[in-house]
């Protein structure tokens, strides 16, 4: 099932048949994401399969929006995590911070637990003090990274789903194109 694949590559690619342009055209994009880093990710790629055929044009170019998506969901579970941390590490300033707070002062202490998170996560300097402040009440980095995972588990097995999946999808193409060119090569040449 994951046998090798080998996509020779000493020739450049043909060009794009007709009518293929559609299929290549601006990709959709989420707010924040580079045209020019996707457009950089495709040209690495159609350099390095150098499609030869329609086949491999529409492998390829599918092989495009699986990295990219790759790229995608790496990103989106990189912040998933750190909006969590930040959530992890304001639980934690109120189990420390609101002990013993009179009622009526409970709203003023969470906004000022909430500001404190929020600092956290914009200010290196602040974010080392507080760390070391939880660290010291027996919050320290594993504590932290543990609540992360727990309160994060089902929306971080969901991005690890499909990573996964767009993973397998490229494999699969790879091989695809692999299987494409053995075929085309071995084939007898027809006069």
């Amino acid at each position: 099932m994951n046998s090798p694949f080998c996509v020779p590559n000493p020739r450049s690619a043909t060009p794009m048949p007709p009518g293929f342009a559609p299929m290549a055209c601006r990709p959709f994009l989420l707010p924040g994401e580079s045209l020019e880093e996707y457009e950089a990710l495709r040209s690495a790629i159609l350099s390095e399969i150098a499609p030869q055929s329609p086949v491999e044009w529409l492998l390829t170019l599918d092989l495009v929006e699986l990295s990219w998506d790759v790229e995608r969901y790496r990103i989106l579970r990189h912040k998933l995590l750190q909006t969590y941390r930040r959530d992890a590490i304001e639980q934690a300033l109120r189990r420390i911070d609101l002990i013993g707070i009179p009622s009526e002062q409970a709203g003023v202490a969470t906004y000022q637990t909430k500001r404190t998170a929020a600092d956290w996560a914009e200010d290196p300097k602040a974010a080392c003090e507080i760390e070391a402040r939880l660290a010291s009440r027996g919050y320290d980095q594993h504590a932290l990274n543990m609540s992360v995972h727990v309160q994060a588990r089902e929306l971080f097995y969901m991005f690890e789903n499909l990573l996964n999946s767009a993973q397998q999808g490229r494999l699969v193409l790879l091989r695809e194109i692999s299987k494409h060119r053995s075929r085309h090569n071995h084939s007898p040449q027809r006069q």
